[in-house]
């Protein structure tokens, strides 16, 4: 074997169609305002999560991402989905930047504090500095990943885009290009 090989079992793999990394992780939940609070993937097992990373709080486009994830949660609740925020900053650090920035109020969803960084690790999701990138991973209620998208720093996901997604696997058919609920589908997967 050479220096390149490694145990599969020390390989990191995410795959469309298998069963999605479990966790279970310190949480910040602001809708108690509990920093003790944790959450795990097994919690939502019959629901649909969006499971969300971004880079850090008190920074430029995270919040932009957050507060219209704040603005559409209700949209995602309708739909069956969970949404779990997360990013590698503390429960009290979420708590913090929640309070200080008024725009944030409205967020409901709890925030994962991935201070380990074990949960953005087994999403693919961690960047050579240590943060996360900014992923999106859509989860059925059998636990199996349907969708990544995985932006760089600079560049914000599209929430509109992530619940048509979510709506689109939920259709059970086959989705055109920017198919809508309630417009035809291609027929059965």
């Amino acid at each position: 074997m050479n220096d390149l090989c490694c145990n599969s079992e020390d390989l990191n793999v995410l795959q469309i169609g298998k069963p999605a990394p479990s966790f279970d992780a310190p949480a910040y939940d602001p809708v108690k305002d509990n920093v003790d609070a944790s959450v795990s993937l097994a919690d939502h097992k019959g629901k649909w999560v969006l499971l969300f990373f971004y880079p850090l709080d008190f920074t430029f486009v995270c919040p932009t991402e957050l507060i219209q994830l704040a603005k559409m949660q209700d949209e995602f609740a309708e739909n069956n989905c969970q949404i779990i925020a997360g990013s590698i900053d503390s429960a009290f650090s979420h708590q913090a930047w929640l309070k200080a920035d008024k725009r944030l109020a409205d967020i409901k969803f709890p925030i994962i504090a991935d201070l380990t960084k074990e949960v953005g690790f087994d999403y693919g999701c961690l960047h050579d500095d240590g943060m996360h990138y900014r992923g999106a991973f859509i989860i059925d209620p059998d636990g199996v990943l349907q969708s990544i998208t995985i932006n760089n720093l600079p560049v914000g996901r599209n929430p509109q885009e992530l619940l048509r997604t979510l709506k689109a696997f939920q259709s059970g058919d086959l989705c055109p290009v920017n198919w809508e609920k309630g417009e035809d589908t291609l027929g059965k997967a």
